[in-house]
C-alpha cells in the first residue's frame, strides 16, 4: 500500500507529518479492542513495507509502542542490539531505514492505533519536533475514532432506538464526568464513551454506568 491506494483524507493524514517533521516516510494503522488492524495510509512504499514487516513478524518497534503505550524512538536503528525484535532487525538492515520513530495512538483508556515514522538520516528528534508529534499523533487519534464511530453508526442505526429517556440521563451525567477527568470538550467527551463502548463491544449506555458509578475513569495520559 501506497499513497496512490489511499483516499485523499487518508493522504493527509499521513502527509502532515512529513510536513511538519524530519522525516522520510509515515505510515498510519487504526485497531483496538472490537476493530481489525487497517493500515489507514502510507506516503511511499517502504513506509508500508515497514508496516507489513511488523505485523507479518508480529515483533518491532510498533508493537512496542503499541504495548507500553508510550512513543519507541531509535534515531540510529542500525547501531546496537535490539533483542525485542531481532528478526525484524536483521530484514531492517536490507533498507535505507536509519532511523524509526513509532508513536501509539491513545486517548484515555482507548488505543487507536500507531503512527509509524522513519527517515533515512539517522538523527534524534529534538524537543520541538517531539512536541510536534505528540500533537499531530492526538490529532489522529481523534481523527481516528471519530471515523470508525462514524462507520459504526451508518450500519447500526438501529441501535438508537435502545436508549431511554433514564439512559440518556445517565449517558449525559456520565459525559460530563468525563470532561471533567479527561479536560476535554463535552462533545470530545461524549466521543470517549462512544468510543470505549465500541472499542469493547458494550453499549454507550453500560459504559456509562460504569463511569456513573465509578466502576470505570478515564484519565489522560501523562509524559
Amino acid at each position: 500500500m501506497s499513497s496512490s491506494d489511499c483516499g485523499v483524507e487518508d493522504v493527509a493524514l499521513c502527509a502532515k507529518f512529513l510536513d511538519a517533521l524530519p522525516v522520510t516516510g509515515a505510515a498510519v494503522s487504526v485497531f483496538g479492542g472490537a476493530v481489525p488492524e487497517t493500515v489507514v495510509c502510507a506516503t511511499d512504499e517502504l513506509a508500508a513495507r515497514l508496516d507489513e514487516l511488523q505485523f507479518d513478524l508480529g515483533e518491532g518497534p510498533r508493537w512496542e509502542a503499541v504495548r507500553t503505550r508510550i512513543p519507541v524512538l531509535e534515531p540510529r536503528v542500525r547501531e546496537g542490539e535490539h533483542p525485542l525484535w531481532p528478526v525484524f532487525f536483521s530484514a531492517l538492515l536490507d533498507t535505507e531505514v536509519e532511523a524509526l520513530y513509532d508513536f501509539p495512538l491513545t486517548l484515555g483508556a482507548l488505543d487507536v492505533g500507531i503512527v509509524e515514522l522513519y527517515s533515512t538520516t539517522s538523527g534524534a528528534l529534538d524537543r520541538t519536533d517531539r512536541a510536534k508529534a505528540l500533537v499531530l499523533a492526538n490529532q489522529t487519534a481523534w481523527n481516528l475514532l471519530d471515523r470508525l464511530l462514524r462507520v459504526k453508526e451508518s450500519t447500526a442505526s438501529a441501535t438508537i432506538t435502545e436508549a431511554s429517556p433514564l439512559s440518556r440521563r445517565e449517558i449525559h451525567q456520565a459525559t460530563g464526568m468525563v470532561l471533567v477527568q479527561m479536560n476535554v470538550t463535552p462533545t470530545d467527551a461524549l466521543l470517549l464513551l462512544r468510543g470505549h463502548a465500541f472499542a469493547h463491544g458494550k453499549t454507550v449506555r453500560t459504559i456509562a454506568g460504569d463511569v456513573v458509578a465509578r466502576r470505570l475513569q478515564f484519565t489522560p495520559e501523562t509524559e
